[in-house]
């Protein structure tokens, strides 16, 4: 699809892509966009004039998929998390649509694979090294990433779903061995490969209404102070990371339906009712307790509009 400013901007809202604003977007703007589906993939691929575009960060809600991106033609700047990275032809980067972005390019060409953060298996520490770094597309599993991504891009068309699923799965593995291989290139320092460790640590213990500051210090035979000082310069402090995590395993839980907010809520360590389903609000902009009804509402919906369902109680009276 070709078209101006503002049906270039619905049509990339409509594909899963960040919202953006481009300062040098004016009347004469034309882009190109075309979205291609690939298992749980999809591929973004845009043509862009001269741009100078900024996003702002985003509710944790919408961070179900990070962004592989991979320059075609032209060049881009591109800041995000403690990454600055600048892209030519085949040079690709992970970005994450939560967070704030700027970048510049000149007129250029890209293709953009959404991928479910979920399945690339990458610790959030690590994740954080990545994001917004340069990965080189010239040679190694940069190289085959970025022909990948091209080729899927022009290709994803025409397959079962069976065949797609399992292509799906190659690109993402091959995604992870290029982002490991990006990895390795910097080693860690004695602060990350130890925050790393404590934020695996954390996630593993979610459900412990026990789990805070102190107890975690105390495992890892640091002191609370210097636990504090790990996280210094992280997008979220330990409590903060804790607290965050914590909503967002209750806050699938109770999409999924089933069971009581305050039994969803105790579960993940929350014991007092009143003061998790004020917080879910001040995190999501919405009661948890209306998520449940709606869940339910579908549900119910769902049964009575199956025909095969009313077929089968039809048949039975």
């Amino acid at each position: 699809m070709v078209g101006n400013l503002e049906a270039f901007a619905d049509e990339l809202a409509a594909s899963g892509f960040p919202p953006l604003v481009n300062k040098l977007a004016g009347a004469g703007f034309q882009g190109r966009v075309a979205t291609r589906n690939l298992g749980s993939l999809r591929l973004v691929c845009l043509d862009t004039p001269e741009s100078v575009c900024i996003g702002r960060e985003r509710d944790a809600r919408d961070g179900e998929n990070l962004a592989v991106k991979v320059m075609i033609r032209g060049r881009t700047w591109i800041e995000q998390g403690r990454g600055d990275a600048e892209l030519g032809p085949a040079d690709l980067v992970l970005l994450d649509p939560t967070r704030s972005l700027r970048f510049e390019s000149t007129a250029s060409a890209h293709v953009t694979i959404l991928v479910p953060r979920r399945e690339l298996r990458i610790r959030p520490a690590q994740i954080d090294r990545l994001i917004g770094t340069r990965i080189d597309g010239s040679h190694g599993p940069g190289a085959l990433v970025s022909v990948l991504a091209r080729e899927s891009a022009r290709l994803a068309t025409g397959f079962r779903e069976v065949e797609a699923l399992r292509s799906a799965a190659a690109v993402v593995e091959l995604i992870a061995v290029a982002l490991e291989a990006r990895l390795g290139d910097e080693q860690p320092a004695a602060d990350e490969v130890l925050r790393d460790r404590i934020a695996g640590y954390i996630e593993a213990r979610l459900a412990d209404p026990e789990l805070s500051p102190p107890s975690i210090a105390a495992a890892h035979h640091i002191s609370v102070r210097r636990l504090h000082k790990l996280f210094e310069g992280q997008p979220l402090t330990v409590a903060a990371l804790i607290r965050r995590r914590r909503l967002e395993r209750c806050r699938a839980e109770l999409t999924g339906g089933g069971r009581t907010v305050t039994a969803v809520a105790a579960r993940w360590g929350f014991s007092d009712a009143t003061h998790f389903s004020k917080l879910f609000k001040a995190t999501y902009g919405y009661n948890a307790r209306a998520l449940v009804t709606s869940n339910r509402a579908r549900t119910t919906k769902t049964r009575t509009t199956d025909p095969e369902q009313d077929g089968g109680q039809r048949s039975r009276q």
